[in-house]
């Protein structure tokens, strides 16, 4: 199976930590790389020279955003399987990739989505985001699964549509909000860390935000008309809450 990662930046010298956590993967078939750079400074230039050798394909050019940057990167993909780590993100360790392989070759499913931790600047684990296994029920009580451990197949995009640059913070919900609850599609649950992720998202990065990202979750729900999803704003920061209390699994501290 082929797999494509594709891995947006801008003006981030922190891509090496994201790159090297996916050239360590122990995964014996296929790997596309593919780099989408906005435009970077001279520092994260310096650093895509260093690993120009191992990426498939890199776009360094001017883009909308982080998810135009990943739209572009998913019309360039040609791996049975697309995921998308970010430029300050990482891979918990060199099996993801093998395990993530493993799901879609052994069960008949359109994506899968795992756990994951929020690491401070010192790497130290401050959130823990256990998925759990999914139910449509979830979503109307504001569950989303991390949308860094959502891998897909690259018909879905083709066939739903890719990210919604009308959701400027929350496109990532929009899209996940449209693959699995409306279009029903085929999902498995990998039970284990699968990212560790830098803190200060942007949704999370102002009160202005945070208020906008819940504004978008709502308007996600109408644009795809679904119902009965008033209360998911006010019930999705409830959701953040138990990461703070969990503990995570011994081997992800």
């Amino acid at each position: 199976m082929k797999l494509t990662i594709v891995t947006p930046v801008y003006n981030d010298p922190r891509i090496s930590r994201a790159l090297d956590s996916i050239l360590s993967q122990q995964y014996n078939g296929e790997l596309e790389l593919i780099v989408i750079d906005g435009g970077s400074d001279t520092p994260t230039l310096e650093v895509l020279e260093r690993y120009r050798k191992y990426i498939t394909v890199l776009v360094s050019e001017p883009d909308k955003g982080i998810y135009d940057a990943m739209n572009k990167g998913i019309r360039l993909a040609t791996g049975e399987v697309v995921g998308i780590l970010n430029a300050d993100d990482r891979y918990y360790d060199s099996s993801v990739l093998k395990n993530v392989a493993e799901a879609f070759e052994h069960f008949n499913i359109d994506a899968s989505y795992g756990d994951l931790v929020y690491v401070n600047a010192q790497d130290q684990i401050v959130r823990y985001w256990k998925s759990g296994y999914y139910h449509p029920l979830k979503f109307y009580f504001g569950w989303m699964p991390p949308h860094p451990t959502f891998f897909v197949r690259r018909r879905l995009y083709e066939k739903y549509g890719t990210f919604d640059l009308s959701f400027p913070i929350a496109a990532d919900y929009e899209l996940m909000l449209r693959f699995i609850l409306k279009h029903g599609i085929r999902l498995a649950y990998i039970p284990r860390v699968l990212v560790r992720m830098a803190v200060g998202g942007e949704s999370n990065r102002s009160l202005r935000n945070i208020i906008r990202a819940n504004q978008e979750v709502w308007m996600a729900w109408r644009k795809n008309g679904l119902r009965f999803g008033y209360l998911v704003p006010f019930l999705k920061p409830a959701q953040k809450i138990p990461q703070f209390i969990r503990r995570p699994p011994r081997d992800a501290s």
